[in-house]
Parts: C-alpha cells; structure tokens; sequence
C-alpha cells in the first residue's frame, strides 16, 4: 500500500467481517504508519475488531486526506520480539499510546496489533 501521502499517525475507519454475523462492522480507530507499513492496534485487551480480523482477515480501509476507501488484508503480529519493537516505534510516533497506564509488557502480551497491506486486484 502507498503510504507516502499519509501522515505518520492519525484516525481512519476499519471496516472487518462480523464472524457470527457475516455483516460489515466499521470502527474508527488510530493508525500509525511503521517502516512504510500501516499498523493499527489498541490497548491491551479484548478487541472484536480482532475476533473478527482473525476470522476472516480482509477488510476495508476508510482514509481521509485524501479521502479513499482501500481493500486490505490484514496480518496479525504475534512474534514477541516484532511487537515489543512495533511497541516502542507506535509509541514513538502515538505518544498517547504509551500514556494509558499499561506497561510495554503488557502490550507485547495482549494488546491487539495488526499490518495492513493493500488486497491484490481480483482478475476481472
């Protein structure tokens, strides 16, 4: 996904597939951009978002400035060393991230963290 126009960090919508319900589910929820890659994620904690990424991890990217809409698949990160160091670079760039009272262990163990990458086309 081109990430060049985006800023470092911001708000946008994350539209996943309810699993149990098969319906769309839009969020608003923060991004940060990481090394070029689009990264959401939250506090420590349970996430439907998640559930439902994991069940089926296709989504839709709602984006302002410029505003566009971007089919994304998403990939969890669950290597512990990856996201101890997406930790640090997310709370480098989202400073608020790292002020919510939970410690960067506690991210590293159970905060929801995913990459976005852009869908590829489907043949017409």
């Amino acid at each position: 996904m081109d990430v060049t126009d985006l800023r470092p960090t911001g708000s946008c919508e994350l539209t996943t597939t309810g699993r149990r319900s098969g319906a769309g589910r839009r969020i608003e929820i923060w991004y940060v951009v990481v090394d070029g890659e689009v990264v959401v994620t939250g506090t420590p904690g349970r996430r439907d978002w998640l559930a439902n990424l994991r069940a089926d991890p296709r989504a839709r990217l709602h984006l302002t400035g410029p505003e566009r809409d971007v089919d994304v698949v998403a990939t969890e990160v669950t290597d512990p060393a990856a996201r101890r160091a997406l930790v640090r670079e997310i709370w480098r760039v989202q400073p608020w991230y790292s002020r919510q009272g939970h410690s960067l262990d506690s991210w590293v163990a159970r905060a929801p963290i995913v990459t976005l990458r852009r869908a590829e086309s489907r043949a017409a």
